[in-house]
């Protein structure tokens, strides 16, 4: 896990709904900077965690947590960086953009499509008679015509040389039939599987696949020691093996698929959601 802001040196500031009535509560709800970094600390994770995950500049997503959302470009690109940063924390990005399309206008009107245009119609040439390919039907013609004449003056002995010939199709082709199929080759499996079934029982092997989008991992062996920080995207997958056990933390865990020690693991994973994961030598089950 990369080094950054840490959750406990952002504390929740106490006292916020002291000058708000008490009657209102749709506006005691917090904003939605404040949701997303309310969130964010309780999930344990740090803006530097956040921004690896998902890709969001630090210093954007700290302008959004301050409600500031001028950096994101846009309101269609802050409503982007809102859906995807609530997926990474654990909220549902459906009530964060309905509150942020109510404090901007509404939600933006979608880009007209650009018009398309016709082909403009190419009239063909009128072109002369091709004087050159009628002398080469002309030639041929004449070709043939000579060479049928001197087939039919030879008698039997071209009619002998035909059923010959044909006799000798007529052999091949049974030759042919009659030869036994060839045996399809056994399919050779996957070398994926054949590594991950073939696992040392003496280690703790971890298979981690991004089967339903992307997702960040942090990865560490049983000394603590960081051996993998970044973003998976779909369909990549990375392995990793230890003496004793490996600890797993999965920004966008929906996304993931895992095998440990030769066995998927069938935990159903919701999108979005944040899981630190213990593997020992002794899984597959969660530690």
């Amino acid at each position: 896990m990369s080094k950054g802001n840490f959750p406990e040196d952002e504390r929740p500031i106490e006292d916020v709904s002291q000058d708000v009535p008490e009657d209102v509560s749709e506006e005691s709800r917090p904003s939605v900077g404040r949701a997303l970094q309310q969130a964010r600390i309780a999930a344990g994770l740090t803006v530097d965690d956040v921004s690896s995950a998902t890709r969001v500049r630090i210093s954007i997503v700290h302008a959004i947590e301050a409600d500031d959302f001028a950096p994101c470009g846009g309101d269609v690109y802050a409503r982007g960086h809102i859906r995807t940063l609530a997926k990474a924390v654990g909220l549902d990005p459906a009530e964060l953009l309905a509150r942020f399309d109510a404090a901007h206008g509404g939600r933006p009107a979608p880009t007209p499509a650009a018009p398309l245009f016709e082909a403009e119609r190419i009239r063909p040439e009128r072109r002369g008679p091709n004087w050159t390919a009628a002398m080469v039907a002309a030639i041929v013609a004449v070709i043939g015509f000579v060479g049928f004449t001197f087939v039919k003056g030879d008698g039997g002995g071209g009619s002998e040389a035909s059923v010959a010939e044909g006799s000798q199709a007529s052999a091949g082709a049974t030759a042919s039939a009659s030869a036994p199929p060839k045996k399809p080759a056994d399919p050779k499996p996957d070398p994926t599987e054949s590594a991950i079934a073939a696992a040392p029982r003496d280690k703790v092997t971890v298979k981690v696949s991004a089967t339903e989008g992307r997702s960040w991992i942090s990865v560490k062996d049983h000394s603590g020691r960081q051996v993998f920080d970044g973003l998976l995207k779909e369909g990549d997958s990375e392995t990793f093996q230890d003496d004793e056990k490996i600890n797993l933390v999965l920004g966008d865990a929906g996304a993931i698929q895992l095998y440990v020690n030769g066995k998927k693991i069938e935990d159903d994973f919701q999108p979005g959601s944040v899981e630190r994961l213990t593997y020992t030598k002794g899984d597959p089950q969660v530690g």
